[in-house]
């Protein structure tokens, strides 16, 4: 049976910083998708992980510095391809690397990476998505073994492998993120990709030459000992899902393990972290 959502339109004054702000925001509450427009987002959720208080902890409504009107309704899951296919423009990142639906042209650029993200998260349109790509775009990955945690459209993953990572595992708590991966792993000819549904709890054991966690900054905060225990000596660690303003944060608990922040990328207030062990 299909899955019924709650979908919430958003009116964000001024929209930027504060789209970008509320969406991490919703998505740290169990919101699933977002659509921006130009007048905020329309954001989802699962009508099973939606309760009236949902929007309580969200901060940002109750700012002084922003304006913000919703309403919300529910709706029946019904052709979000077709959504997508209206919304989902395709990108390049450094001229180098396309990220793009099924149903949008081939630019031939080095790499091309295509995504059906469904309710996913992870189009390469989100700026920590975007500085992940910018970031794994100057490592040599060849023959390392990669970690994509909280993969989302498993884009990140899909990307290590054709820069020549092996294996790769791609791991979210998300049951249609599972999914998702699991199918665009598939669509882009990925042969050495392992997808996982679970948490860091799945890491026990487990060694990686780099780990990509874009997450939001408290589950960071609260997995970056498990993290970086599964990190090879001189192993890289990219980190993003938050703003500049949360660097000292995360530094001083990477720096609790000895790890170096050795370069960043700051893109609309978004920041992505690169450290070596």
């Amino acid at each position: 049976m299909d899955s019924i959502y709650i979908e919430y339109n958003f009116i964000v004054s001024p929209k930027e910083p504060g789209t970008e702000i509320l969406i991490a925001e919703l998505g740290s509450v169990g919101f699933e998708s977002f659509i921006e427009n130009d007048h905020g987002v329309t954001a989802y959720i699962q009508k099973e992980n939606w309760n009236s208080e949902v929007l309580k902890d969200i901060f940002i409504l109750t700012s002084d510095e922003f304006s913000i009107e919703y309403q919300f309704k529910e709706i029946e899951q019904t052709n979000w391809n077709a959504e997508w296919e209206k919304n989902f423009q395709p990108i390049q990142v450094d001229d180098l690397v396309s990220i793009r639906a099924p149903f949008h042209e081939n630019p031939n650029l080095k790499y091309d990476i295509v995504i059906e993200p469904k309710m996913s998260f992870g189009t390469g349109h989100h700026e920590t998505t975007h500085m992940m790509v910018q970031h794994l775009l100057q490592l040599e990955l060849k023959d390392k073994k990669v970690l994509d945690m909280g993969c989302g459209t498993g884009i990140l993953a899909i990307f290590a492998e054709m820069k020549g990572a092996n294996p790769t595992d791609a791991i979210d708590i998300d049951n249609w993120c599972y999914e998702n991966s699991i199918e665009n792993v598939d669509r882009n000819n990925c042969h050495n990709i392992s997808v996982y549904e679970g948490d860091s709890s799945l890491l026990v054991n487990k060694k990686y030459d780099v780990i990509i966690a874009n997450i939001n900054r408290n589950i960071l905060l609260m997995d970056m000992s498990i993290y970086i225990g599964c990190l090879n000596e001189n192993g890289i660690l990219l980190l993003s899902g938050f703003y500049q303003d949360d660097i000292p944060l995360i530094d001083v608990e990477v720096s609790k393990y000895g790890l170096k922040l050795e370069h960043f990328i700051k893109r609309n207030n978004w920041v992505a972290l690169k450290y070596v062990k």
